[in-house]
């Protein structure tokens, strides 16, 4: 029945989500959510909703979350945009802001849903390669661009920039957007929102589902200048004018309320994942560093076996198959007897598993 599409449809490769198995006593450490439940302020608050309220629609501006968001980084709610999570922000991102006659720029290996973004909305783009150990260098983006679209950590590979290095990129593109996508920047980096006062290209984006515990509510947002604010809310409001739901909105602002649980359960993700680092250095892994919520590994044994064995034992991790992420396998950061089921289930593996062939590296 494809005879009734839109010539585009049959053009896009749409985006392959992280599974979410159904599967008693499993351990899911597939798709990067937090390993620690939300602060019990978010329930009480959820808990003190009248479910009378659904029947009015919700507040389209999210006046109460934005200015919450403001005070937190010290702007004003013009200088903030929220969506249903920050893929639907960064889709916004794309419509309004990343459109130009020169080529979008963005890492080779990185967050997936960018090329399917500029796909959908028409943007040309070109992938600038990273280097061989995976790390992301600003040097490589010192030719014309239309625009620039980072992840900081990089996602899968956990990498971080240092803040000096962004704002070199910055200085270095006066005239081209510059979008740094923070999805995983409270579990080690400093984020480039301190930045905004200073340069009228900048767009920093992040999310309520990994540091803050609340990926089923869907809440992301984008700090900028109010001059980009307003495109992106002019791209919203002729598409989705309510993005946010009320229970998604006290839910985020009750969060945000919470710094110290914020705090105590980000210290805990970073120290597991330290130590999850160490042991699996310990059983022959190459070891990204990660500045993540979640660590970029490969093994000799081979990423399809490690998968494959690993589902057997009801372990799920991600592989992203094909090109320069072959060999690796993504593996979120769980709860302390988590990650030690997955330690011992990878040391029994490893122990009968001969090496795969040799692949190019």
């Amino acid at each position: 029945m494809s005879r009734f599409w839109s010539p585009i449809v049959a053009r896009l490769q749409p985006y392959t989500p992280g599974e979410q198995p159904r599967v008693e006593g499993m351990i899911k450490l597939n798709t990067n959510e937090n390993p620690y439940g939300p602060s019990p302020r978010v329930t009480a608050a959820l808990r003190a909703l009248d479910p009378d309220d659904l029947r009015r629609y919700p507040d389209p501006q999210a006046s109460a979350l934005r200015a919450a968001l403001a005070q937190r980084f010290a702007l004003t709610p013009a200088h903030v945009f929220v969506g249903n999570g920050s893929d639907e922000v960064l889709a916004h991102i794309f419509h309004a802001l990343l459109q130009h006659e020169r080529p979008l720029f963005m890492p080779d290996l990185t967050y997936s849903f960018y090329p399917t973004y500029a796909r959908l909305y028409g943007v040309a783009y070109e992938e600038v390669p990273l280097h061989a150990d995976l790390s992301l260098a600003i040097e490589d983006y010192r030719r014309d661009a239309g625009a620039i679209i980072l992840p900081n950590p990089n996602a899968p590979t956990g990498r971080l920039l240092p803040l000096s290095a962004l704002r070199q990129l910055l200085v270095e593109h006066p005239q081209e957007v510059v979008v740094i996508d923070e999805a995983y920047i409270d579990f080690g980096g400093e984020s480039a929102a301190s930045l905004i006062p200073e340069f009228e290209q900048l767009v920093v984006v992040q999310t309520f589902s990994k540091s803050w515990s609340l990926a089923g509510a869907r809440v992301g947002f984008a700090l900028a200048q109010p001059h980009l604010i307003e495109a992106l809310e002019r791209v919203k409001n002729s598409f989705n004018s309510y993005p946010l739901d009320r229970w998604a909105q006290v839910a985020a602002q009750a969060a945000l309320s919470d710094t110290a649980w914020f705090n105590e359960c980000c210290g805990r993700v970073i120290a597991e994942r330290e130590r999850l680092a160490t042991a699996l250095t310990a059983l022959a892994f190459e070891v990204l560093p990660s500045a993540a919520n979640f660590l970029f590994v490969r093994h000799a044994v081979g990423a399809r076996r490690l998968l494959a064995a690993l589902r057997e034992r009801r372990i799920f991790v991600r592989h992203f198959a094909g090109g320069r992420s072959e060999d690796w396998l993504r593996i979120s950061v769980g709860q302390a007897a988590e990650n030690d089921a997955l330690l011992a289930a990878l040391h029994d593996i490893i122990a009968v598993a001969p090496p795969a062939p040799e692949t190019a590296r």
